[in-house]
């Protein structure tokens, strides 16, 4: 079964990412800020992890950074999930080294849901 980190400030989101995921047989931990979401990745050392990118104590680049330079999490695979959606923050984010980049208001939870799927396959 896939593990999927939620990284995410919103509760309502992170709840209704959980839920879809948990229906399509992912199992799924969540954390809240970006120095949660190191501490939870080098725990359970997920597949894939939905990062949002505005986040309190480390915004979701720092946490991007911070992951693709760690040896024993560098491969896990990371969808940025934010709001910010200029091209110039699209760019560093797959620049840093994000698998996709989702822009939140571009795309259902049914979407997002498939995208990870892809990610996940590839």
């Amino acid at each position: 079964m896939p593990k999927i980190l939620i990284v995410e400030d919103d509760p309502f989101l992170s709840e209704m990412y959980t839920t879809k995921l948990v229906q399509e047989n992912f199992e799924v931990d969540l954390a809240v800020d970006g120095k949660e979401a190191i501490k939870k990745a080098r725990e359970m050392k997920p597949d894939l992890i939905l990062l949002d990118i505005v986040l309190p104590k480390m915004d979701g680049f720092e946490v991007l950074a911070e992951i693709k330079k760690d040896i024993e999490l560098r491969n896990i695979q990371i969808i940025a999930l934010t709001n910010l959606g200029q091209k110039e923050e699209v760019e560093k984010g797959l620049k840093l080294g994000a698998d996709d980049y989702i822009v939140k208001a571009h795309f259902t939870p049914t979407e997002v849901i498939n995208k990870i799927k892809q990610v996940i396959k590839k």
